[in-house]
């Protein structure tokens, strides 16, 4: 498949996980699909703030009105608002809300409001914030790919928190703090555990681990201009650029949930983990031992699949979970 002409710029600037879509499409879709295809931009850093973004519009628009309205409550107690309606200069403001919010627990690790635990003191808490710590080991879980093998505990959160934050949600007695708190961890780690390198690390026979592909070097010849990154940066750039909003993010779900659509209930964040951690043993690694392992067009091409298919998942998962959680209309609910 290639690009119209004078599009070609444009072309191949995609996101990683469209540019081997075309492998996967059946042949009567890249006509239909091309003129999309071209406004989407390309990778950056990060399952990033694109990814994030991507994931939250799917669920947005599968929400209902109500819940919509119930969340868009939520989040306008929430103390970085007016910072998230500056930011996502959309139209819709329920809307902006949610996906700044999205990308929200992952834009506090370069904000010097917040601090990490462990390597520096804490920031003075803020009015609205039960405190200013980053949560670092929210994001992953580190489950080792060689469970056989000596292994040292993980600090990694994920799990309990993606069973922790519905039940604030859900809890009558919660305060609308804890709610405005709680929320973006959610939208944001309900597509953080569909990264499988979010729930997976190789573990040596020492007992280390790569910390999810973060000390695993590769090589990736496809992309000439950063060729040397780590396997889990590789991961976490191949939605796009990492300010992808608007129409380009509008036509980008487009085209995903065209070519993924829903295909089974949401399961629960067990369910989710494991096949992360599944997809992590299968297929995030490229083949080999060598200290620096080398991305081929094949492990691109399933890489870019997978991308797709998680990142649509996640975005249709966080739909039911948040219409489950606020269908209660302030009553204890069931997550």
């Amino acid at each position: 498949m290639t690009a119209e002409p004078g599009a070609g710029a444009a072309w191949r600037s995609r996101p990683r996980w469209l540019t081997a879509l075309p492998a996967f499409l059946p042949a009567f879709l890249p006509s239909l699909l091309l003129p999309l295809l071209l406004l989407v931009a390309p990778p950056a850093f990060a399952w990033n703030a694109a990814g994030h973004r991507i994931s939250a519009l799917i669920a947005w628009e599968r929400l209902d009105e109500r819940t919509k309205a119930a969340v868009a409550s939520v989040l306008r107690q929430h103390p970085d608002y007016e910072r998230w309606q500056a930011r996502g200069k959309d139209a819709d403001a329920d809307r902006a809300a949610f996906l700044e919010a999205s990308t929200w627990p992952d834009d506090i690790r370069r904000d010097r409001r917040f601090y990490t635990a462990g390597r520096a003191p804490p920031t003075p808490t803020l009015h609205g914030f039960p405190d200013m710590e980053r949560r670092l080991a929210w994001h992953y879980v580190d489950r080792p790919l060689h469970p056989e093998r000596k292994r040292r505990p993980s600090p990694g959160a994920l799990a309990r928190q993606l069973t922790a934050l519905p039940k604030i949600l859900c809890d009558p007695e919660s305060s609308a703090a804890e709610r405005a708190y709680a929320l973006p961890w959610l939208i944001h780690l309900v597509a953080d555990a569909h990264q499988p390198l979010h729930a997976a690390s190789r573990n040596r026979p020492n007992g280390d681990d790569d910390s999810g592909g973060n000390e695993q070097r590769i090589f990736n010849p496809l992309q000439p201009k950063y060729p040397s990154t780590n396997l889990h940066s590789y991961w976490d750039e191949l939605p796009g650029k990492p300010w992808l909003r608007g129409k380009r993010l509008a036509s980008t779900v487009k085209v995903l949930t065209l070519l993924y659509p829903p295909t089974a209930q949401a399961g629960d964040a067990t369910q989710w983990l494991e096949e992360s951690w599944q997809l992590a043993r299968q297929a995030a690694y490229p083949s080999g031992d060598d200290a620096v392992l080398t991305i081929s067009a094949e492990f691109q091409a399933r890489a870019a699949e997978i991308t797709g298919q998680r990142l649509g998942q996640a975005g249709y998962r966080l739909a039911e979970q948040l219409q489950r959680v606020f269908s209660g209309a302030g009553r204890q609910c069931s997550t």
